[in-house]
């Protein structure tokens, strides 16, 4: 049988585009190209949560057994005072209620799953590197985006002009799709904030098993393991990532996740901190190396689709790291994005409707973070007892805690009720084909 779906073209194999391409083929759309600017993929970046709104997207993807044999299911999340003195406490994931697990995962691990899904099912041609999205003109009337596509291949340099039915822009926070629909846009803002991040092999027995958040209202630490101990790797990866203000930057960096520096740089401003036996000075010593970047996010849009093309993940809404929805909104938009394709015939139409579906909630989640998100009880804690305390629900009361945690997770759709209720974005699925190897959108069982 003929595949009549339209032509979709992903720019970007990131994330947000990997799960773009998986989550069209699984509504039926077996015509999905992604393009991505870097010559391979590598294993870049650190680690990452994942909530379980978008885990529970990527089990109905099939994903989540290949997703797990390298990650950790988030038990616990620690709020930590600079003094070491111990705010709160919150149950995550199946702990929380959740039908699916909060998961602490390598960033290259996640891509690695998606990249094998894509080939696996889309075919081997389907993710094609070295080729960068520079140029797209988006016609009135709902006609075909023109896009120009720079490669290279065997150090021979060219140029590709295509007109997909469907272009979406999945590239990141310098989106050459979200510059080419918002030409006067600019820079993406700093905020006077600089981030650190890395991985750190350690020895089991030197780590704990929650997630911690610690700090006041100028440095901050996030600490947690993502693999579990094994016989193949005794030990395991720590993820942390610190943030402190900053007097200049280099404007080049802004946008770039991927920045080497010594850890030496920054070690000393952590000298003694340690929570719930955590040193964070030992982790750092730990680490391979880290990766510096200026804490930026974008503008929240208007809008976010023009005619026939749109936009997904960072390139639509990038916002600070804070309350793990970097990842995991992309996730999101994919199968929301997906779901409106399968449902509306018309791509303008499809795309207005995911648009006016995904975009508002985002536009709050980026607000919500520029206030800090659920790590604003931090700064609460800091401003009320500067010194430290000995009674931590003297200085943020429980009902105040859980409800900063409860407003964050109903802006981003992730509190238990709403995740609970089982995904949003299955579609009918339009060809046979694709409906023998669609998986089900039943979510995991709680494994010990």
């Amino acid at each position: 049988m003929r595949d009549t779906s339209p032509d979709i073209l992903v720019a970007g194999g990131g994330v947000a585009g990997l799960t773009t391409a998986l989550a069209l083929h699984a509504a039926g759309h077996g015509r999905v190209t992604v393009v991505e600017a870097a010559p391979g993929l590598r294993p870049l970046g650190a680690g990452l949560n994942l909530m379980p709104n978008a885990v529970r997207e990527l089990d109905a993807l099939g994903l989540l057994d290949r997703l797990e044999a390298d990650a950790v299911r988030t038990r616990e999340l620690r709020y930590y005072h600079r003094c070491g003195a111990l705010i709160a406490r919150e149950e995550r994931g199946l702990r929380a209620g959740y039908r699916w697990p909060q998961l602490s995962v390598h960033r290259a691990h996640l891509q690695r799953v998606l990249a094998d899904a894509v080939e696996e099912r889309l075919g081997p041609g389907t993710l094609v590197t070295g080729a960068r999205v520079t140029g797209v003109e988006q016609p009135p009337g709902g006609a075909r985006p023109r896009v120009r596509i720079e490669h290279c291949s065997g150090g021979v340099r060219g140029v590709t002009h295509l007109e997909p039915d469907v272009l979406v822009g999945a590239d990141g926070i310098r989106s050459a799709v979200r510059s080419a629909l918002h030409p006067d846009e600019g820079e993406p803002p700093w905020n006077g904030v600089l981030v650190w991040r890395g991985v750190s092999p350690m020895d089991a027995h030197r780590t704990a098993p929650f997630m911690l958040v610690a700090g006041d209202d100028r440095q901050k630490a996030v600490v947690y393991p993502m693999t579990e101990p094994s016989p193949r790797r005794p030990g395991v990866l720590v993820n942390w990532a610190l943030a402190m203000p900053a007097d200049a930057v280099d404007e080049r960096f802004l946008g770039d996740w991927n920045r080497p520096v010594p850890v030496e740089r920054f070690l000393d401003h952590y000298a003694g901190w340690e929570f719930g036996g955590v040193s964070v000075p030992e982790v750092l010593r730990a680490a391979d190396g880290a990766y510096e970047y200026p804490m930026v996010d974008r503008e929240p849009l208007g809008r976010w689709s023009h005619g026939r093309t749109t936009l997904v993940g960072d390139a639509a809404h990038a916002m600070y790291p804070t309350g793990s929805n970097g990842a995991t909104q992309s996730i999101v938009d994919a199968r929301a994005l997906a779901h409106a394709l399968g449902v509306h015939r018309d791509p303008v139409e499809a795309l207005a409707a995911y648009d006016a579906h995904r975009r508002p909630a985002m536009t709050e989640l980026q607000r919500a973070n520029r206030r800090l998100g659920p790590e604003a009880v931090i700064h609460l804690a800091h401003e009320r007892a500067p010194g430290g305390f000995t009674d931590a629900d003297a200085v943020v009361p429980p009902e105040e805690r859980r409800a900063i945690a409860a407003r964050y997770a109903a802006t981003g759709a992730f509190d238990p009720e709403a995740v609970n209720r089982g995904t949003p974005y299955a579609v009918p699925v339009r060809d046979l084909a694709a409906a023998r190897t669609r998986p089900g959108d039943t979510p995991v069982r709680a494994r010990p």
